[in-house]
């Protein structure tokens, strides 16, 4: 058992959608003419990067059902250690929508929970859940490979760069734990399903990418 480990992910996870949960609800409240496309992708970007430096030492700054499954099939997690990761990330995910439910309304936490946009199919939802949650998979796990420096920048910037493209049209999840949580708490499991098959399956193709990627790279020189 991994204990410290696990309540990292909860902890993190928690403040990650706790930060992208009430930023939703803050521009349902603010001025109309402030630029939600802005506000929330680069709060949920944020949120990331604040958890990844909190408590990204003690588990390696998961926070992601997807990520978890990639870092298992990468064998960088065990299958044991990854089931405790993806509870403890859904527990944190719940806790953060009850924490706005509590404090600002149901509502508010409805308005988080991640569909299709108009006019958009629930099978072209899930295939671009799956696209980019792959791109997100390939630079986390490349990043945290060869730039781990770098790995707590890029990853969230990724994640605002996806919330910029998707945003209004899938609801840009990128990661089950964030759509359980708005989706129990907000009382709308219509889509969810989208959103945990379609990051499940992104997540395993962008390991594969990454495979791919680590197999085909050119031996270095002899000295």
């Amino acid at each position: 058992m991994n204990a410290r480990k696990y309540l990292a992910e909860l902890v993190g996870t928690f403040m990650f959608m706790m930060v992208g949960y009430v930023s939703v609800a803050n521009f349902g409240l603010a001025d109309p003419h402030v630029g939600g496309t802005l506000v929330v992708p680069f709060s949920f970007g944020l949120g990331l990067l604040a958890a990844i430096f909190a408590f990204g030492h003690v588990s390696g700054g998961h926070f992601n059902p997807a990520v978890t499954v990639a870092m298992i099939l990468d064998k960088r997690t065990t299958p044991v250690d990854g089931v405790g990761y993806i509870v403890a990330q859904i527990i944190g995910a719940i806790g953060a929508a009850a924490v706005v439910l509590v404090t600002i309304s149901k509502d508010a936490v409805a308005a988080g929970v991640t569909k299709p946009g108009t006019g958009i199919s629930d099978i072209s939802a899930l295939i671009l859940e799956a696209i980019f949650t792959a791109i997100f998979l390939v630079v986390i796990l490349t990043t945290s490979k060869r730039s781990g420096a770098l790995a707590a920048i890029a990853i969230p910037l990724t994640l605002v760069a996806i919330h910029f493209a998707i945003a209004n049209v899938t609801g840009s999840s990128v990661n089950p734990a964030r759509s359980i949580g708005s989706a129990l708490v907000g009382g709308d499991l219509t889509s969810l399903w989208i959103y945990l098959v379609g990051p499940t399956i992104g997540g395993i193709i962008g390991w594969g990418i990454f495979q791919a990627m680590e197999r085909t790279e050119a031996p270095a020189p002899a000295a």
